[in-house]
Parts: C-alpha cells; structure tokens; sequence
C-alpha cells in the first residue's frame, strides 16, 4: 500500500481541528479522565499550538492518501516543547479503523520522520495511551524507544 501526505487546506482546517480535539478527548476518558476534565486537556493540547485555530508556523497537519485516493487518516507533526528546533514531536496519528492493518500507519510514520527530517529535526518523539498496544507495537517495531512511563492504579 502507498501511503502519501496531502497538506489539510485552510478550508478544512476548523473540522480537523474539532476532530482531531474530540479524538484525544474520547481517549482521555477512556482513560478515567472526566468528560469535563477530557475536554479541558484536549482544548489545551491544540491551543498550545493552534492559538487562534489556524494553520500556524512549526506545525504541519495531512491527510494520509491511498495510492486509490482515499482519506486514510491524517497526521500532525511539528516542533516539540523544548525548545530545541532539532527535536520533533508526532502531536496526533490516526488511522481510520476499515484503513487498519493494511500498512497506513507504518507508512504514515515513515512519511513522518521524512518530514521531520527534511525540516532539520534530529529526534523525533511520540505519546501513546497505554491501552493503545496496537500502536505501541507499530512504534517499537520502527525503533522508537520508552522516556517515561505514566502509571495509575484505580482503588
């Protein structure tokens, strides 16, 4: 499967956007987060970023393509919080569930680390939710290894 980047247009940018905020909010609770306290992280996560929910500079937001022309997903890269231009952060990856285990993410982190390189990143790192074993098989399988580690027990 070939798998291609297509910048998401100004034009689509606000739907992503909510898309791309409710997604991480449904993960958070599905991590014991309030719904309110989901909404609140995932409103903070783009804001950083996106301060007026627009496209903006050091951050790069596609659609992964199929060779057949299908939206696959979309991916969104750009500088991490340290500071440091030389280190990337993978902000959000998502797959469409009928596109999964067909290589779309394998490719779309591929196409990633491409980017980042071309952009003059030297690292370039991820989160992933504990309960996403999928994905956390994809990134170590790719050479991506653990920093930190969150855990919780619920009582």
């Amino acid at each position: 499967m070939t798998v291609t980047l297509s910048p998401v247009t100004a034009e689509r940018f606000p739907a992503w956007l909510r898309r791309t905020r409710a997604e991480y909010e449904a993960d958070l609770v599905a991590t014991g987060e309030t719904p309110e306290e989901a909404r609140r992280q995932a409103r903070a996560s783009t804001d950083h970023a996106f301060p007026d929910d627009v496209p903006t500079p050091g951050h790069a937001v596609f659609d992964l393509l199929t060779d057949e022309g299908t939206v696959a997903g979309y991916l969104w890269l750009g500088h991490d919080t340290s500071g440091d231009s030389r280190s990337w952060w993978v902000w959000d990856v998502f797959v469409e569930p009928e596109q999964r285990g067909r290589g779309v993410g394998r490719a779309a982190m591929r196409l990633a680390e491409e980017y980042a390189r071309d952009e003059g990143a030297q690292t370039l790192g991820l989160s992933v939710f504990g309960f996403n074993e999928a994905a956390r098989g994809l990134y170590e399988s790719l050479g991506y290894e653990v920093t930190s580690v969150k855990m919780r027990k619920r009582l």
